[in-house]
């Protein structure tokens, strides 16, 4: 019923401009959005909202181009990766520093601020292919199928990053006081 809806949407967009109609698709996918990239950025916020933004312009501008070959949802999360992974290509051109330094900085900043934060810091050890993975699949819900849609992974290789990430994300909370009991 929802992807019926949400076509509609998309007609009355592309057909006659309607403005309103894209405002039905941002309310409803814009906090799985912004969820999808603050679980990516490791809690930053401002640095979520600012994709989130990117990647709804972005649809709007391409939303002729889309096919319904997928859900909307799919579509929509396929951009915001692709966002992401420009944002993160622009700041390897940018940056002098290493990324181990940032990252041990940046991890025990995080650390101090709150347990919640602990999910993050656990996040930031995963390679973004792994971290990916377990953002769509633990915290979005989304099956392994539609994750290699979104991700252009094969289904077999999603599955080894959704494994590699989970081992590590329990490695790490162990080492840093959680029991698997608790």
């Amino acid at each position: 019923m929802g992807q019926i809806n949400d076509i509609s949407l998309i007609a009355q967009v592309v057909a006659f401009g309607n403005k309103r109609a894209f405002d039905k698709l941002v309310c409803k996918y814009q906090s799985p959005l912004r969820r999808f990239f603050l679980n990516l950025t490791c809690g930053d916020t401002a640095l979520s909202d600012d994709l989130a933004q990117e990647t709804f312009i972005k649809a709007y501008t391409s939303l002729s181009s889309f096919k319904n070959l997928s859900g909307f949802s799919t579509w929509l999360f396929r951009i915001g990766y692709n966002q992401f992974y420009d944002y993160l290509r622009s700041q390897k051109e940018t940056s002098d520093l290493e990324a181990a330094e940032v990252d041990g900085e940046y991890k025990v900043e995080q650390v101090s601020l709150s347990s919640k934060m602990d999910v993050y810091c656990a996040l930031k050890t995963l390679k973004e292919a792994e971290r990916m993975c377990i953002t769509l699949f633990y915290m979005e819900d989304m099956s392994i199928d539609k994750i290699a849609d979104v991700t252009g992974y094969p289904m077999g290789t999603v599955k080894s990053h959704l494994s590699r990430g989970r081992e590590k994300m329990t490695t790490y909370l162990k080492n840093n006081g959680y029991d698997e009991r608790q």
